[in-house]
């Protein structure tokens, strides 16, 4: 019985969460031994037109036999032609379904491995075909090679690759109780897209994962920087002498639309703008040791940046201030050496005169044709001078003219309120270093994306639909059936205004790009934060936030949830620890110290955030701050384990619970009909979710069967329709 069940086991590692295939054991013959060793994709990509080749190895670890079904999921909307399979050097007849025909095969398969990971699968199409038998102890490769035409997006082109992931497997009976399942990563993949003609595209981008590009003999290689796994969408924007516009979009329903915008700039004929650089160091006795060091580093290496045509100034302060020079000093290679030396010889003392700093700092002007930009630096609250922060943000708002203005906090002894103000005025933004993060590093990030200003002023000219709510991800309005035309945006360069269009389409329907609405919100709520600290509490913006973070599943700061009786539930006392859920406006009284600093750089983070990587980033950080690491975070709910239960945070016991038996019929149908109950039993298994009047808990002994009446009502109840 125990080889029985650890060969069950194993078989059950080989179910993916997406694209990647496996061998499905026939459902009248016994479990086999058989499991994925590893996975690699390749990708060639000729015009519009990309060759994708999977190649798999599958190892036969049982004492039989392996004979079975490979199936392989077909990612997303893709369109597939030519497709052909091979096992090792024998070709496979394979069938193709669609996600219909396709549906019933996956929840056949989710009921007999008792793997909810598979039910990501419903919706997908699949290729399924008969394998050979694979002798005891034997391993071969399974490959597969289709075609598949890549979508145009404004001047990319975009791809689209489901990796997969993890998978959950519950211990077997009678070691589990309620207990969690247990997490095993699926085989290790390798991906690689080249490009042949790569002169053809500047270099990729990705709103899902990091990437890892390189050039060799006009080739153009990109690999996903770290492991690979869930949705891989990268795009290709087509090398054009002006700015390249890539659009990709999401509309699902008859909801507005959501789109992303992304510019990149080409071999603009001209100069580009040449800058003026201010940066403003402080050099306060707080300021001593390691801060200091850093410090003196990002200014090296901002001088490192500066070319011939640019001007610069440096200016330090304490409880005086000075600067290197007190006109705009030409950036040659003797003058920046001179400038290093005098960075080699601050030294950090006395109180913060951060009102003398900024009218220095905002003394000069510069000339139309160029761009001005003011980089803030200080760790502590002004102690020298004016020290109303109100008062020294009106300074700086009057005196800054057009100046761009970036400014870092290091530490928490800082006013958020004052450098968010500066930069927000001076259409910059502030980043926050937090004690034992890198200031050089903080300050360098920032240089390389201000390195080659091409365009400033940048909107939205012109476009085939109404545009709202853009935060580089936006939301469109389409006034008929997929909107067609052209998409212009313009912006100043060498104090001229230019104009960039693209041919574009916003289509009425589209179930591809999901990840563009989480993104979207994200910025939105970052901005909304902001507004909120800038002009103090609106009960409008907070329930707005409020809102946007419930459905789209991201926290907030003004929705935090906590355990009433945390000491019982982390001694894991039975049910009777009670969960009760508080709205609670999280914004800091103050505008220093920890809870303020953490706030403003999750709110900057919020606002910036270009991938799903980097939101998953900001919620670890809000969730390890607020609830501690006991806590999971999935899809806009905060869950807490209770006697091997997870539960739902929002739950109460005022609350009706409706138990559901796992993978029986009526499980299968609920989430059919309740399909966003779908992330939380994948990631946990058994579950109890909150819902409007009613809360649903997947566990043993639940329902089994329910009437078409039973779940109208059950959707309702949850729902609150």
């Amino acid at each position: 019985m125990r080889a029985l069940i650890a060969m069950v086991a194993m078989t059950f590692v080989t179910a993916p969460l997406a694209a990647q295939g496996w061998i499905e054991p026939l459902p009248d013959r016994p479990p086999t031994g058989v499991v994925k060793l590893r996975s690699s994709v390749s990708v060639s990509v000729s015009g519009r037109i990309a060759l994708v080749e999977v190649e798999e190895w599958f190892e036969n670890r049982g004492g039989g036999l392996g004979e079975g079904d490979y199936i392989y999921p077909l990612p997303g909307e893709a369109v597939f032609s030519n497709f052909s399979l091979f096992q090792g050097d024998e070709e496979l007849r394979g069938e193709t379904m669609d996600a219909a025909r396709a549906r019933a095969i996956y929840e056949e398969i989710v009921r007999r491995k008792k793997d909810p990971a598979l039910i990501e699968l419903v919706g997908h199409g699949l290729i399924r075909a008969r394998v050979f038998p694979i002798n005891a102890g034997e391993t071969r490769k399974i490959t597969l090679r289709y075609t598949q035409v890549m979508e145009r997006a404004g001047d990319a082109l975009q791809f689209q690759y489901a990796a997969g992931g993890t998978t959950r497997i519950m211990p077997p009976r009678p070691e589990r109780r309620h207990g969690p399942w247990r997490t095993v990563e699926t085989a290790p993949i390798s991906f690689r897209l080249v490009a042949d003609s790569g002169a053809m595209f500047r270099d990729p981008f990705s709103p899902t994962h990091e990437l890892d590009i390189t050039r060799d003999d006009g080739r153009l290689v990109v690999r996903p920087a770290d492991d690979l796994n869930g949705d891989f969408v990268v795009f290709l924007p087509f090398a054009r002498e002006t700015v390249g516009l890539t659009l990709a979009t999401h509309r699902p329903d008859s909801e507005h639309g959501y789109f992303m915008l992304t510019l990149s700039p080409g071999e603009v004929r001209g100069t580009v703008l040449p800058r003026d650089v201010t940066a403003v160091v402080d050099v306060s006795g707080s300021m001593s040791g390691e801060k200091l060091g850093q410090a003196k580093a990002a200014l090296r290496q901002l001088l490192s940046s500066l070319g011939n045509r640019d001007r610069f100034r440096l200016i330090a302060f304490s409880s005086r201030v000075w600067s290197h020079d007190s006109e705009w000093t030409r950036a040659t290679a003797a003058n920046v050496r001179d400038a290093r030396r005098w960075v080699d010889g601050l030294q950090a003392n006395g109180g913060t005169n951060i009102e003398g700093a900024l009218d220095e700092a905002f003394r000069l002007d510069s000339d139309a044709e160029r761009l001005p930009m003011v980089i803030f630096l200080t760790d502590g609250l002004p102690s020298v001078g004016e020290e109303n922060p109100e008062a020294l943000a009106a300074q700086a708002e009057r005196t800054r003219d057009n100046a761009r203005v970036f400014a870092f906090g290091v530490g928490f002894d800082v006013n958020t309120y004052l450098l968010d103000r500066l930069s927000d005025a001076g259409r910059g933004a502030t980043q926050y270093v937090r004690p034992g993060e890198d200031v050089e590093e903080a300050v360098g990030q920032m240089v390389q994306k201000v390195r080659h200003p091409v365009l400033a002023d940048l909107e939205i000219a012109d476009g085939p639909v109404q545009f709202t709510e853009v935060f580089v991800f936006g939301r469109y309005r389409a006034r008929r059936r997929d909107a067609r035309g052209e998409l212009a945006i313009s912006g100043r360069r060498n104090n001229r205004s230019e104009r960039y269009a693209a041919a574009t389409v916003f289509p009425e329907h589209a179930n591809a790009n999901d990840f563009i609405p989480q993104l979207w919100a994200s910025r939105k709520i970052g901005y909304l934060s902001q507004s909120i600290r800038l002009n103090g509490p609106d009960e409008e913006l907070i329930e707005e936030i409020r809102e946007t973070a419930l459905k789209y599943g991201l926290l907030s700061e003004y929705t935090a949830y906590l355990v009433q009786e945390p000491t019982e539930v982390a001694m894991g006392e039975g049910r009777g620890g009670r969960l009760t859920a508080f709205d609670a406006v999280a914004a800091p009284a103050t505008a220093s110290g920890a809870v303020a600093v953490n706030a403003a750089e999750q709110s900057r983070a919020r606002r910036e955030a270009k991938s799903k990587g980097e939101l998953e980033e900001v919620d670890r950080d809000m969730l390890g701050r607020a609830h501690g690491p006991n806590a999971r975070h999935v899809a806009g709910r905060l869950f807490h384990e209770v006697d091997g239960l997870w539960t739902d945070m929002m739950h109460t016991d005022s609350l009706e619970i409706v138990e559901i038996a796992p993978f029986s019929d009526a499980y299968f149908k609920v989430l059919e009909r309740i399909p966003e109950l779908t992330e939380y039993i994948t990631e946990f298994g058994e579950v109890l979710v909150a819902g409007n009047t009613m809360s649903i808990k997947f566990a043993d002994g639940g329902e089994d069967s329910v009437s078409p009446l039973r779940l109208s009502r059950l959707e309702e109840g949850f729902r609150g329709k």
